[in-house]
C-alpha cells in the first residue's frame, strides 16, 4: 500500500508539472508559430497521459490474487510501460509530421524573450522531474516512474535543442525549427524503443538480477546442513511477487522429518529476509565414501574441460542400483548438448564399466 500511495503520489506531481508546461509552451507555440514549440507542448501532454496511465497500472496491478489470476495482477505494471511506450512513439511520430510539414510551408516565426524564459523554465522543471522520477522509480522498483524519468530527461534535452533554435532565429533570423522538431521526434522515438524494449523483456521473462540470485543462495547455503544450492528459478510476478525453486544437496543420511525442519526453515527464512516464497528440492550426496568421492570427482574432472558445459551437479552413486546420477548446465549458445552428454557416457562407461549413467541436461537460469 505504501508503494501504490508512493507512484501515485509521484505520478500526480508529473501531471501537474507537464500541465504545467503544456500550457506554458502552447501559448507561446501559437503566438509565435513556432512548430518546435507546439511539437515540445505536444510531447509533454503525452507525460501527463503517460503518468495518468502509471497510475491506473499502479491501481490495477495491486488488485488482490483470484481463482484466475493465483499469483495477483502484478504484471500488469510490464503492460503499462508498454502502453507508456506506445503513447511516446505516437508523440515522435506526430513531431516528425509536424516538423516536416513546417519545412514544406515555411511559415514566419515570431519568436521573443518570452519564449526563452518558458523553454528555459521547461529545462529546468524537466530535469527536477526527471530526477524525482527515477530516484522514486528505483526506490519502489516501478517501471513506470523509471520510464517517465527517462523519458523527462530526454525532454530535457530537446528542449535545450528548442532553446537552440529560438536563439538562433531571434539572433540571425534563421528559422531551423523544422529541423529542429525533427531531431526531436527522433529523439522521441529513440526514447520509446528503449520503453517497449524493457518493457517487452520482462513480460516475456528476464533473467534474474545477480544481486537477487546471489542473495538467496547466500541465505540458504548459510544451514550447515546445506552442501550446495543448485537450479535457482526465479519467478517474477510483478514488483514484490517472487515465486522461486531451488535445489540443495544434503547428506543421504538425513531422514524425512530432519529434511522437513530444514527445508521449512530455509524457505522461511528466504521469505522473511527477500519476501520470495521459495520451493525446496533435495539433492542426496554421499562423498563421505572413498568410491563415490574418487568416481564423482573424475567426473567433474572430465566435465569441467569442456567449454560448451557451464556446470555439472547433483551427483549421486546409487551403490545397489549401480546407478550413477548427475546433472549437466550447458552453455546457451551450445546447440547440440544430447550429443555431448551421449559421448560424456560412452566415455564414462569405458571406464566404468560396472556403473549406469543418467545425465540430466539443465537449464542455465542463474548458475
Amino acid at each position: 500500500m505504501n508503494r501504490e500511495k508512493t507512484i501515485i503520489r509521484t505520478s500526480i506531481v508529473g501531471i501537474l508539472a507537464n500541465i504545467f508546461l503544456v500550457i506554458g509552451k502552447a501559448i507561446i507555440g501559437v503566438i509565435a508559430h513556432s512548430v518546435a514549440i507546439i511539437t515540445d507542448a505536444i510531447n509533454n501532454l503525452s507525460d501527463s497521459l503517460s503518468s495518468m496511465i502509471t497510475i491506473i497500472g499502479t491501481k490495477l496491478s495491486n488488485k488482490k490474487p483470484d481463482k484466475k489470476h493465483p499469483y495477483g495482477h502484478g504484471r500488469v505494471e510490464y503492460l503499462t510501460s508498454l502502453i507508456i511506450g506506445m503513447i511516446v512513439l505516437a508523440a515522435g511520430v506526430m513531431a516528425i509530421y509536424e516538423s516536416i510539414k513546417s519545412l514544406i510551408e515555411n511559415p514566419v516565426v515570431e519568436h521573443s524573450i518570452a519564449s526563452l524564459i518558458v523553454i528555459g523554465a521547461a529545462i529546468i522543471v524537466k530535469i527536477v522531474v526527471s530526477f524525482y522520477f527515477t530516484k522514486i522509480g528505483k526506490k519502489v522498483n516501478s517501471e513506470p516512474l523509471k520510464a517517465s524519468g527517462k523519458d523527462a530527461f530526454f525532454d530535457a534535452l530537446l528542449s535545450v535543442a528548442t532553446l537552440i533554435g529560438i536563439g538562433t532565429s531571434l539572433i540571425w533570423g534563421i528559422n531551423i525549427e523544422g529541423y529542429i522538431g525533427i531531431l526531436i521526434g527522433l529523439f522521441i522515438l529513440k526514447t520509446s524503443y528503449e520503453i517497449l524494449h524493457d518493457g517487452i523483456s520482462l513480460i516475456i521473462g528476464e533473467r534474474a538480477s545477480q544481486e537477487e540470485i546471489d542473495t538467496i543462495k547466500r541465505l540458504v547455503c548459510s544451514f550447515k546442513e546445506v552442501k550446495g544450492a543448485y537450479d535457482l528459478i526465479i519467478n517474477n510476478y510483478g514488483t514484490e511477487r517472487i515465486i522461486a525453486s531451488i535445489h540443495i544437496e544434503v547428506d543421504d543420511k538425513m531422514n524425512a522429518v530432519e529434511i522437513h525442519h530444514l527445508t521449512r526453515s530455509i524457505a522461511a527464512k528466504v521469505y522473511a529476509e527477500t519476501g520470495a516464497v521459495l520451493t525446496v528440492g533435495i539433492y542426496a550426496t554421499n562423498e563421505t565414501n572413498p568410491e563415490v568421492k574418487e568416481i564423482k570427482d573424475f567426473v567433474y574432472d572430465l566435465v569441467k574441460k569442456d567449454q560448451d558445459i557451464i556446470q555439472v551437479h547433483g551427483f549421486y552413486l546409487d551403490e545397489e542400483k549401480k546407478l550413477i546420477t548427475f546433472d549437466l548446465i550447458f552453455d546457451f549458445k551450445y546447440d547440440k548438448p544430447q550429443e555431448k552428454i551421449a559421448s560424456i557416457i560412452s566415455l564414462l562407461k569405458e571406464k566404468y564399466p560396472a556403473y549406469t549413467f543418467f545425465v540430466v541436461q539443465d537449464t542455465d537460469f542463474s548458475d
